[in-house]
């Protein structure tokens, strides 16, 4: 499938938010939050459902993959375990691609929003080449934002909060996409900590220095390292559950946006613009033959 090309109109183009986060996050609760959120707001998205294992999903979805690729079949005919059962699904899905294109494309004139749920096995998709197409086929055609979902509560652990912000900049750095970091459950821990911790050097080698396992010096020398990630970072804390912080999170994914249109599109054109030269060249030179 080749990936569209960059559209660079503004003028009504919904925003894809692409949710990602570790299994036990609340991923997909906030994806049912930003839904009923968005209705409320009478701005009724398009949802796309990419986990092909979720049992019951709390929110209806437009599209979604259990309708197209059945996991447990999948699991059987390949005799495969949960992980390659959901990426060979995932897969699967993606040879058909296109099509999602086509019928977003269809409703995107009347849409504001379209929302991703990706499998909570976070790595099947993040690091597929089925995940990379999906993105960058989203990528060039709206304006994508990568919502980075953390576990609160979890996170007050230093090595735990130091895991979750690697993985983060691994995923944005690979996207290269509008990144918001978003601290879900505040309403059982509030996000200050973390906030603090990525802002102060001090405050957390002072957390680190509470640690007594082998980790501690690890987790403290990976902090400096992460400093300059920090600044370039969105942070939104918000909770799936009580729907607080919401506002907070589209005024995030408003200046996510604007990022998209200023830096992501004109480094995706230049791209694109040198990939069509190289083909050109070598046509060419096949001609010349």
């Amino acid at each position: 499938m080749t990936t569209p090309k960059p559209e660079t109109d503004r003028t009504k183009k919904p925003t894809v938010l692409l949710v990602i986060g570790m299994a036990g996050s609340g991923k997909t609760t906030l994806m049912q939050r930003l839904n009923a959120h968005l209705h409320a707001e009478k701005k009724p998205p398009y949802v796309l459902n990419f986990d092909p294992a979720v049992a019951n999903l709390p929110y209806t979805a437009n599209i979604d993959i259990r309708d197209t690729v059945k996991y447990k079949e999948v699991m059987k005919q390949y005799n495969m375990g949960p992980n390659g059962g959901i990426l060979t699904s995932l897969n699967l899905f993606t040879t058909k691609f296109d099509q999602v294109l086509n019928l977003v494309d269809k409703r995107a004139p009347n849409l504001d929003y379209v929302l991703v749920d990706t499998p909570g096995q976070i790595e099947v998709f993040t690091w597929s080449a089925s995940g990379t197409i999906i993105t960058e086929a989203l990528a060039a055609s709206y304006p994508t934002v990568v919502v980075y979902v953390v576990d609160t509560p979890r996170s007050a652990s230093p090595a735990t909060f130091i895991s979750n912000m690697l993985y983060a900049c691994s995923i944005m750095y690979k996207t290269k996409l509008p990144f918001i970091l978003a601290f879900n459950k505040v309403d059982v821990k509030p996000h200050d900590f973390a906030v603090e911790w990525m802002t102060d050097f001090e405050a957390f080698q002072e957390a680190a220095r509470q640690d007594t396992t082998y980790m501690a010096s690890l987790t403290a020398s990976m902090s400096l390292v992460l400093e300059e990630f920090y600044k370039t970072l969105r942070v939104a804390g918000l909770s799936a559950i009580s729907g607080q912080g919401m506002d907070g999170f589209f005024q995030a994914v408003d200046e996510a946006v604007d990022e998209y249109w200023t830096e992501y599109l004109p480094a995706l054109n230049k791209t694109m613009e040198a990939r069509e030269a190289l083909l050109n060249y070598v046509r060419a030179l096949v001609m010349s033959d």
